[in-house]
């Protein structure tokens, strides 16, 4: 079948490229992509062994596309890291872009479609370019297939893509971020960058990069090339030790950036919320101080005036005008009309979404969560009452959970809604979570475990079908997920094998949103914590529903565990 595909894509690519209006050229694009998936999941063997090999070809796909020598005038920010990435190169392609700059930003993944990966002048790419570079690209690269050279793999084609993107519309600074790892990524074919920086590290994609922080390290230290400048973030000793190192060996200055404070702010306000942010702009900052000096532009439009002290305004500008969608983002659902003159027609329903799915990320997202909702004042379960008298104990671990307030007409819910890829582990991200969470004095009245709906096999865009519900979808990963839950909240593994989880392939009453979890009891094959929902969609459905049945009612959704998950969410609130 996918022979077929690519053989009609190759007969029909240039009729399809002369008309860009038609949604079903755009529609073929992600079909065409999606021939180009070698791996059926995440942790799965690469299609291609060596993996020099792969940078091999890298090179080869470059040529063939008469980039070669054309991508060492990008002028390129390199950046690399487990943690922040994404945010880091959204910081420095805001910043440039205040600076007077033409930008090129590439990252990944996208959430919506595949366009958020291509960004000029921080906007992402227009369908009429993209389809033009696309079958451009697609074109050149299939007439010199040959038994030694295939196609290249998905993200390789996106990132020979973005070299094409950035190369034609001669943009003046491109931002790459690293995919995974450093030294063996397809962004790796970077020669000679203007300015290379590592995020945070930590332990994530394990089974590619290595079981300890220093071989994972040794793979972010692979994109630092010699002499070139080089920056990163306050890293543990093992991690640091190799990474400096690794730059002694090619003579480069690492320069280890601290966190910015409220002070070199100067009352501006990061647009990407967290804590964590702080560090992530730092080094966006020194990033673009030294992209600035090196192509010889800091003291044409700074002269000396902030070499010491403070940030020049077009800095500041930057840092809060920076976006970076299903990070620390919050959405009120566009579809709940809350008010009706002096009249609530009904509740409000906000989702707090972060892609966090590794232990680290996931203690970020949960200080970003529990900061935002006391930051906007909603009434919590957390902070109706501050006297013991009206408290209750509603988790047998020990956790205490206030009541709610019978002065209040408002009745506030926090939900988790909550799913990860089987690679990685939820007996370390729930209850880093949950005890994060609980060390602010903030807890869930509910916790929902859904499907995503993105496919790791398909490649789809923002208008592609979605099917509210599928039947026969197999959800004993999202009953293992609610299994652990339960097994938090109670203290103790509430299960044995002869008790099994509602199974039911329908939603719950909207009863269950109300039910105090006080009286879970699991014992007797009743979960007043959590639930399994069949389907994204379904799940959003039953949200709405809920608050429009109660104008009382305030929903606070965290969305979490999965940028697939999140992606999803997002995709269904624009609809």
């Amino acid at each position: 079948m996918s022979s077929q595909i690519v053989g009609k894509f190759s007969q029909n690519s240039q009729d399809i490229s002369q008309d860009f209006q038609l949604p079903s050229a755009y529609e073929s694009a992600m079909e065409a992509l999606s021939t180009l998936i070698t791996q059926k999941k995440r942790n799965g063997i690469p299609a291609i062994s060596g993996q020099n090999q792969k940078l091999d070809r890298m090179l080869r796909y470059i040529k063939i596309l008469g980039l070669e020598e054309k991508i060492a005038g990008l002028k390129i920010i390199h950046v690399a890291g487990t943690k922040g990435k994404g945010s880091t190169c959204a910081f420095c392609e805001a910043i440039l872009r205040e600076c007077g700059f033409k930008t090129g930003l590439f990252t990944s993944p996208h959430l919506i479609d595949v366009r958020e990966r291509y960004r000029l002048d921080g906007m992402d790419i227009c369908q009429e370019k993209f389809l033009q570079y696309f079958w451009d690209c697609w074109n050149q690269l299939k007439a010199n297939v040959s038994e030694d050279l295939p196609m290249p793999p998905l993200f390789q084609f996106l990132t020979v893509l973005a070299f094409k993107i950035f190369v034609s519309e001669k943009v003046d600074v491109a931002i790459i971020e690293v995919g995974l790892g450093g030294k063996l990524d397809s962004t790796n074919v970077i020669k000679e960058p203007v300015v290379c920086g590592i995020t945070s590290l930590g332990m994530d994609h394990m089974e590619t990069l290595g079981n300890t922080l220093g071989q994972i390290a040794s793979h972010k230290a692979g994109i630092l090339k010699p002499q070139v400048p080089a920056f990163t973030v306050l890293q543990l000793s093992e991690a640091m030790e190799v990474l400096q190192e690794r730059a002694k060996e090619l003579m480069v200055s690492l320069q280890v950036v601290a966190p910015l404070n409220l002070e070199k702010l100067n009352g501006a306000r990061l647009s990407l919320s967290g804590d964590h942010q702080l560090s992530n702009a730092a080094l966006a900052v020194s990033l673009c101080k030294s992209w600035l000096r090196s192509t010889g532009n800091w003291k044409r439009l700074f002269e000396d005036a902030y070499e010491k002290d403070g940030l020049p305004e077009e800095f500041l500008r930057g840092l809060s005008a920076a976006r970076l969608s299903g990070r620390g983002q919050i959405v009120v659902d566009p579809l709940i009309n809350t008010s009706g003159g002096h009249k609530r027609l009904s509740g409000d329903l906000t989702f707090y979404l972060d892609g966090a799915h590794s232990p680290e990320s996931m203690d970020a997202c949960a200080r970003w969560f529990s900061a935002s909702v006391v930051e906007r004042k909603d009434m919590s379960l957390s902070s109706v009452s501050s006297k013991v008298n009206t408290m209750e104990r509603a988790w047998t671990n020990g956790y205490i959970k206030p009541c709610n307030n019978k002065d209040s007409d408002e009745i506030p819910k926090r939900i988790l809604l909550f799913n990860c890829m089987d690679a990685r582990d939820p007996q370390i991200l729930l209850p880093k979570l949950v005890n994060t969470c609980a060390s602010s004095g903030i807890y869930f009245s509910k916790a929902i475990f859904v499907p995503s709906i993105s496919a790791y096999t398909k490649v789809t865009s923002a208008t592609s079908a979605i099917p509210s519900y599928i039947p026969g979808k197999d959800l004993s990963w999202q009953f293992n997920l609610q299994r652990i839950w339960e097994k938090i909240i109670h203290g103790k593994d509430v299960l044995d094998q002869n008790l099994k989880l509602n199974a039911s392939v329908g939603v719950p009453p909207r009863e269950f949103l109300y039910k105090e979890a006080s009286r879970c009891g699991p014992e007797d094959g009743y979960f007043a914590c959590s639930a399994v929902f069949p389907s994204l969609p379904l799940t959003i459905n039953w949200l709405r529903d809920c608050v429009r049945e109660n104008p009382s009612l305030r929903v606070q959704v965290l969305v979490t565990g999965s940028l697939h998950l999140v992606g999803d969410v997002l995709k269904l609130l624009r609809r």
